[in-house]
């Protein structure tokens, strides 16, 4: 079974993710620019992190279910 995504809840739209977290940044990946739209969650192309913004649609126990949403992209 494929784990789901990392989960980081954030107060912004406009998130930024190089990868890091428990690696140094210099094992990531570039660092990008992410902006969350209407469905209130957007997915990192490299790392598959999900970004939920807090209080927005996709803020529920059932994010993790959701279908995945690059930077720019729309259902």
């Amino acid at each position: 079974m494929i784990q789901p995504p990392e989960i980081i809840r954030v107060s912004r739209p406009r998130v930024s993710c190089d990868g890091s977290g428990d690696i140094p940044a210099a094992l990531g990946h570039p660092r990008v620019f992410l902006e969350i739209d209407e469905h209130g969650y957007v997915d990192c192309g490299y790392c598959d992190r999900r970004f939920v913004l807090i209080g927005g649609p996709a803020d529920t126990p059932e994010v993790g279910e959701l279908p995945d949403i690059s930077s720019g992209a729309s259902l």
